[in-house]
Order: C-alpha cells, then structure tokens, then sequence
C-alpha cells in the first residue's frame, strides 16, 4: 500500500491516534513538496489534539486505502469524510466542522449546461469512492462516469479532452486548476450539491468521535476553527501579474493602448475578485442560517415540550393536594371503626350463640365476623398507599434546581419511580422481576432528575412489551472497586433495529411518532445523565429485547 511520510504531533503524553486522510485533496489535506502532510484539515486536527490533549499521527494515502484502513482498524479516525444516511450505517460521524459545495467544470469551449440532467450521455469523471461518485450511483446517473485517483486526475481528463466535464468539489478544483496551470477548465454549474465535511469513525466508537465533538466545539467558541477556515479555504487569488511581460509589450504596444487595457484588467479583476468574496461570504451566511434555523427549531420545540411539563406538573400538584383531604380523613377515621367493631364483638357474638345465625350487611354473621376485620384492615392500608402514592407524585412534580444536588440512594429513587409506574407496569406485564443490590453505595446528585429518568426508561420498557407474558427486569450493582454504581432496565420487548441504535439520544428521533412519541425523552435523560456524571448504554436483539444500563460514580466517603 502506497502511504505518505507519518507526521506525528506532539502534546501531552497518551495513546497515539492514527489520523487518516486523502494525500492528493488540496487544499483540505494533501503532501506538501517534502511529502509532510498539510492542509485545513490537518492544521484543524492539530489543534483539536492540543485542545483535547491528544497525541496524533497522519497517515495519508489513496482515498479508496484510507476508508479501508478505517474499517481493519489501522486507521483510527478520517479527518475529512462527507456525510451520507449510506455511510452513516458503517462510520460514526461528527459534528460537521464544514460545508464542502461540489461543482461542475467544463473545457471553455464547452457548451453551456445548467443542471445535471443536461449531462445526459456526457462522459464525467469523478474521484473514485467520493461522496459524488458515491451519490451519482445511487441516482442511476445518465452520464457515462470515469472514475479517477484523485480530484487532480479528474481535472486533468477534462482538460485533455478525455472526458467531457468534471465533477469537484469548488474549492479544491480552484485549487488544483491554479496550482496545474489548467487555463482552460472553468466551472459551469457552481454548486449541484452541499454536504456536510465530517470526521468519522469506525461504527460504535463513541468514546473517539465525541472527543474530536468536544474539541471541534472548543475551537469554534475560541474562534480558532474560524481562523484556520480563513486560512486555508478563504477566496483563492488569482495568480500575480508576469511585470517582465507588461513590460516586454509596453515597449512595442502603444503606451496609451496599454494604459487602457491595464486599466480594463485591473477593473476585471477587482470586480471578478469582489465576486468571489460575495459569492464566498454568501455560501457561509447560507450555511450558518441553516444551522441557526435548525437550532431554533430545535429551542423552540424543547421549549413546548418544557411548558407542557410544567403544566402537568402544576395539575398533578393540585389533584395531589385535593386527593390528601379525604385520604386523611378516612386514615383518621378507619381506627375509629377498628376500636368500635373490637368493642361491638362481644355483644354480636353473644347474640350469634343465643339466637343463631343472623344477616349483617346483608352477609350472614358467620361470615361477615371474619370479613370485617380484614375489610378494616385492607381500608387502612389502601389508604395509606394512597397517601404514599400522592407524595411521590407531588415530589416528583416539584419544580427541581439542577444545581440542588446532595447525597442519595439510587435504590430509593428505584423504588419510588416503580411506585410512580405501578399502574403502567400492572397494565403492560404481570412479570417484573426487581433486584436491588443492598446496601448500596451512595451518590451525589438530584433525586427527581434521577427519578424522571428511571420513569422515562420503566415506561418506554413497558410500551415496547408486545404482550403481558413477557418481563421487565429492574437492577442496580456496584463495581467491585465500589467506585461506579449501575442501575440496569431491561425488557423482553421487540428489540431495537441495530442502525437506530447509535440515534436514540438525538433530539427528536424516535420509532413511536405515530403515537405521539416526541423523540424528547431519551435525549432529555441523557442530558441528565451527563450533567450527573455518569453514562448511558444500549443493548438490544430485535425480536428479544432491550437493555438500558445507567452507570454513575459513587461518593467519594462511600467509596472510601
């Protein structure tokens, strides 16, 4: 396999991370003249490692090598790869850091097209493994397509009259016609499709990619991100006027001639490089709206979905405190009739030996004497949970501070969520089977946040359950350093299809829409999750169930 020259780059000491990226895609990444890697995304992934305190090493070589060094794992993260739902089912992607804009370039003598379907029964040539040979074989396009090594190859066929357009992303094309003298290739179509430029890397690898996350959000606050942008994909200046030439024909072409075509140049030039800068600036505004639309929808609906709780908290509340009245009256009430049945047993039975048998309530005495203590004592203690019940829910609905944290039983905060649920759970299964590690080490945080989230996760279990035969497992454990405790929920439902996996904490994803699910409820709890420290994983078969475990530290006296 033909790989470039590593370049390692030194921070802080750790496990060294192999970056891979395309050796000939400038200005993104490529080899320099001393066969060093350089480029935007190389200088970005630099700054990433310092932020993040990594150590890297670049390895670039062929595209088609480099995806496939990602996936037998000698490669550990592709610092330039677009995004598509395709690849997402075999890479984990990051945030987009840009947005790579492909067009179409033609000879200059070329007739003029303006969307792709005039390329129809054209020869176009592509980079082999792209994102535009990738999405133009999915569309079935009507073109003939020449695959090529590299961008520069594709530029080169067109320019020699091998094939008739190009398809390149903008600003590398600009690049490669600048650097190889290809006077003649133009871009006719600007832009036929935008993609999001991403890191990746190989599926499940969470731990990796939400480090380069981490880092890219850093650079972005900082400003540092905006200025390497600048640097390297900023408009590309025309190459400098040759002034030994200017002067070579001043001497033989009329001076004032000259003057007047120098002065139409210079105005050409100013006019084509104001232009660019506009049509440069106007590409990014376009691309930071989006994502500011997208943000604000994305406010805009958590904000609903906030007020919404915030109301049904405010009428739990209510009927909670209308429901304590009459509870308390009848928990006062019940012993009263317990003492009076005790003091009245002595005269009904004496009556009952005297004259037999007789009815109360409408029950014979034989019976209704052993009915009625029970009767009193099942009232008694069916108030009382009413009364538990009724705190749990006012407790649960109590606006909370996410900053109000203090030591906690997760085993407490279990047994009260399963209350909460209880009507749920007897409607869904009659097979919950509960295992709570005892005692169990403490942790810091806030019980009714940690409480939402064991509600969120027992009620999806029990919707996912196809039949009342089949279980629910709640569990907690400790770690055997005793530092990480857990708390397991699993169902014996219908399973979650593997490429939804990696989404279910995205913010409004989610398989139930059509009964009302907001995809909200996920992403909610694994906000909580992380604000506590702690970690939330999958595991499921479909048609077998699912296991959600929640992992968080334990305090530091309890693990002591």
């Amino acid at each position: 396999m033909a790989t470039a020259h590593p370049d390692v780059y030194h921070h802080p000491p750790g496990s060294v991370i192999v970056v891979g990226g395309d050796r000939d895609y400038p200005p993104y990444e490529y080899l320099d003249k001393d066969g060093r890697p350089a480029g935007y995304n190389v200088e970005l992934t630099k700054a990433i490692a310092e932020v993040m305190g990594m150590k890297v090493r670049f390895r670039l070589g062929t595209w088609s090598e480099m995806r496939e060094a990602l996936q037998n794992g000698t490669v550990d993260v592709l610092e330039g790869m677009s995004y598509s739902d395709e690849r997402a089912a075999e890479v984990d992607f990051s945030i987009p850091h840009t947005i790579v804009n492909h067009a179409v370039f033609a000879r200059r003598d070329s007739h003029n097209v303006n969307t792709l379907h005039d390329l129809e029964g054209k020869t176009v040539a592509v980079h082999r493994g792209g994102i535009m040979h990738d999405y133009l074989a999915g569309i079935r396009f009507p073109a003939k397509l020449v695959l090529t090594d590299t961008p520069a190859d594709a530029l080169r066929r067109v320019a020699a009259g091998s094939a008739d357009y190009a398809i390149v992303a903008i600003v590398p094309g600009m690049y490669i016609i600048r650097e190889l003298k290809l006077s003649n290739l133009v871009p006719v179509i600007r832009n036929v499709a935008s993609q999001r430029y991403c890191y990746a890397v190989d599926k499940g690898n969470q731990e990796l990619i939400s480090r380069f996350n981490e880092g890219l959000a850093i650079l972005k606050k900082t400003g540092q991100q905006q200025a390497i942008y600048e640097k390297w994909l900023g408009v590309l200046e025309p190459a400098p006027v040759d002034w030994k030439m200017v002067v070579k024909y001043a001497a033989i072409v009329v001076v004032p001639l000259m003057l007047l075509l120098g002065a139409f140049a210079l105005w050409s030039r100013t006019l084509h490089h104001e232009v660019a800068l506009r049509t440069a600036d106007l590409t990014r505004e376009i691309a930071e709206k989006q994502r500011a639309q997208e943000e604000l929808l994305l406010n805009q609906q958590q904000l609903v979905q906030a007020d919404k709780m915030a109301a049904l908290g405010v009428l739990v509340s209510g009927v909670a405190h209308e429901i304590n009245n009459p509870t308390g009256l009848i928990l006062l009430d019940i012993p009263v009739l317990k003492r009076a049945h005790q003091d009245t047993t002595p005269i009904l039975e004496e009556y009952y030996h005297e004259h037999g048998d007789f009815p109360l309530g409408g029950i014979p005495y034989s019976e209704m004497r052993e009915e009625i203590p029970r009767i009193l004592d099942g009232m008694q203690e069916g108030a009382k949970r009413i009364k538990r019940i009724v705190h749990d829910l006012k407790d649960f609905a109590r606006r909370d501070d996410a900053g109000d944290r203090a030591g906690m039983d997760l085993n407490e905060v279990v047994r009260t969520a399963l209350r909460l649920v209880d009507p749920t759970i007897r409607k869904a299964t009659g097979n919950l089977t509960v295992r709570l590690t005892d005692p169990l080490p403490s942790m810091v945080g806030n019980a009714q946040r940690i409480e939402q989230v064991v509600v969120n996760l027992i009620l999806n279990a029990c919707q996912a359950l196809p039949a009342p035969q089949r279980g629910i497992t709640v569990s907690t454990g400790v770690s055997s350093d005793g530092e990480r405790i857990d708390l397991r929920v699993e169902d014996q439902g219908s399973g979650i299809a593997p490429e939804n996996l990696s989404r279910l904490t995205d913010p409004f994803f989610t398989t139930k829409r059509d009964s009302g699910g907001t995809g909200l409820g996920l992403s909610v709890s694994a906000g909580i999750v992380k604000e506590h420290g702690g970690s939330m994983s999958f595991a499921s078969t479909p048609g077998e169930g699912t296991c959600v475990t929640l992992t968080f530290p334990a305090a530091k006296e309890a693990s002591a």
